[in-house]
C-alpha cells in the first residue's frame, strides 16, 4: 500500500467573500471525495476570502499509481477551479 499527501494553496485575487471563495473553488470535496481512493479536505486559510489550501490523501497499491492520481488531480485543478496554484507539495508516507 502506498500514500501520498498532496497539499496545495491557491490565490484567489478579487475575491471577496467566502460565498464567492466556495464558487470559485467549484466544489473540490464532491468531485474529488467520491473517488474511493482519495480523501480530501480544505486545510487551511479556510477564513481568508484570497486563498484557499485543499489537501488530497491519495492511496494506491503502487507508487506509480498513487504519482498517476497526483498528477491529474493537478492537472483537473489546474483547468477547473477560478484561482491560482502558489505552491504544490507532495509527500509519500
Amino acid at each position: 500500500m502506498h500514500i501520498a499527501i498532496l497539499t496545495l494553496v491557491f490565490s484567489l485575487p478579487g475575491c471577496g467573500s467566502l460565498k464567492e471563495k466556495r464558487h470559485r473553488m467549484g466544489g473540490l470535496h464532491a468531485r474529488f471525495g467520491n473517488t474511493p481512493s482519495i480523501a480530501v479536505c480544505e486545510s487551511g486559510e479556510r477564513d481568508r476570502h484570497d486563498a484557499s489550501e485543499w489537501t488530497f490523501v491519495i492511496v494506491g497499491m503502487s507508487k506509480r499509481e498513487v504519482e498517476s492520481q497526483c498528477s491529474q488531480i493537478e492537472e483537473k485543478l489546474e483547468r477547473m477551479v477560478d484561482a491560482r496554484v502558489m505552491n504544490v507539495e507532495k509527500e509519500f508516507i
